[in-house]
């Protein structure tokens, strides 16, 4: 989910003078263009926040993380397990992508540009890509956000105000998944952090045939899957973070 620069490779002719789409006020990527491109293992990029062009990225190597594989950490558990935050999903997808896109001391200009923030929030509309928050209170202090097609997830950034907040968000968002009968949790890139929750590498190649594995719809949506989650620890009188805790304890 942490970006890299990678070279870029043009991809369906998306654009008509290389990889760059030449206008000094381009539309947002169209919803089709956008869900076309995660579905041939192909995501936009931008070179800085007011960058109004994208090039289009195809990693050789990609990132996922096997959602039984997942690892919790002990500290980590014991966040989740207590509640620390108060998780959402979709609450507020338009601050997250915001605060994702705001310049990090690594990275000092940011990938996630206005017209990326466009496109996604249009995808947002359609159902197509999903927020999780972590709340202090009245405050979002982490989150990630995401593209959604069929049973994979397409991790895109995340942000963290508080220690732990955008990996218990991450951690929520495997739950969610596996409730929801999800297969496919893209990371893009790999990262040291990443490494240590479980995530592994594979060829581009070995990404596509994954996503041919992980065709077919789910069987419930990943909101209906964080309601499910919450209803259940109401009924055995519980808490949501207890219950998820529980969950990966079973499968670690």
């Amino acid at each position: 989910m942490q970006p890299a620069d990678l070279p870029c490779r043009n991809w369906a002719r998306p654009c008509y003078n290389g990889c760059k789409m030449h206008s000094p006020y381009p539309p947002p990527i169209p919803p089709e263009m956008l869900l076309l491109a995660y579905r041939s293992g192909i995501f936009p990029m931008a070179d800085r926040r007011d960058d109004p062009e994208v090039f289009w990225v195809e990693p050789k190597q990609r990132a996922i993380i096997p959602l039984e594989q997942f690892h919790l950490s002990r500290s980590l558990r014991k966040a989740i397990r207590q509640d620390r935050f108060t998780v959402t999903i979709d609450r507020d997808f338009d601050n997250v992508i915001a605060a994702c896109a705001q310049p990090r001391a690594d990275h000092p200009e940011s990938w996630i540009s206005e017209r990326i923030i466009a496109s996604y929030r249009q995808l947002h509309q359609l159902g197509h890509a999903h927020s999780v928050e972590c709340w202090d209170g009245a405050t979002l202090v982490g989150g990630l956000y995401g593209v959604s097609f069929d049973r994979v997830f397409c991790g895109e950034s995340m942000f963290s105000h508080r220690s732990d907040a955008s990996k218990v968000a991450l951690a929520w968002l495997v739950a969610m998944m596996r409730r929801a009968g999800y297969h496919l949790l893209d990371c893009q890139f790999m990262t040291e952090h990443l490494g240590t929750m479980g995530a592994v590498e594979l060829t581009q190649r070995q990404y596509l045939e994954g996503l041919t594995r992980a065709s077919g719809q789910p069987g419930m949506s990943l909101p209906q899957a964080y309601t499910d989650i919450v209803q259940q620890a109401a009924r055995d009188h519980s808490s949501p973070g207890k219950l998820i805790a529980q969950s990966f304890t079973q499968t670690s």
